[in-house]
């Protein structure tokens, strides 16, 4: 799946998947076939960390 390369629009684009469509991040991260922890690196990168709570990179 293509997804966003620009950590700001990848961001809002995890957020609305999580929000819509997923219900925790390893389901979004497998039917999309991302590498969970690069994502969770790239979004780490412009200070964004998942919260399991919120369902959402805060």
């Amino acid at each position: 799946m293509d997804v966003p390369q620009d950590p700001i629009i990848l961001v809002s684009y995890v957020n609305t998947k999580l929000r819509d469509q997923f219900a925790t991040l390893e389901e979004l991260c497998h039917t999309c076939e991302l590498d969970q922890e690069e994502l969770c690196r790239t979004l780490d990168s412009i200070d964004y960390q998942y919260d399991e709570t919120t369902n959402q990179f805060v």
